[in-house]
């Protein structure tokens, strides 16, 4: 398991402990809850480069552009 860290506002705080309290999690529970229904939920685009393309081990003949082209496939075209 990986430990996260992070900053929350009083507001997201408490939002947080109410969500918790309600489905009678504990804080570490609810936001492992939380994050699997989010990652899950959206799915994965199947047209993102990200992740149609293949593997990034030149030795064995597989092109890979997705390290040049990272900012472009992340974030579209160049302004």
């Amino acid at each position: 398991m990986k430990v996260v860290q992070t900053k929350l506002t009083d507001a997201e705080y408490e939002l947080l402990k109410a969500y918790a309290r309600s489905r009678k999690l504990t804080l570490s529970e609810a936001l492992r809850q939380i994050v699997r229904e989010r990652v899950l939920e959206g799915g994965v685009d199947p047209e993102d480069p990200l992740f149609t393309e293949g593997p990034s081990v030149k030795a064995r003949g597989v092109p890979e552009r997705t390290s040049e082209r990272h900012d472009e496939l992340l974030y579209g075209e160049r302004r």
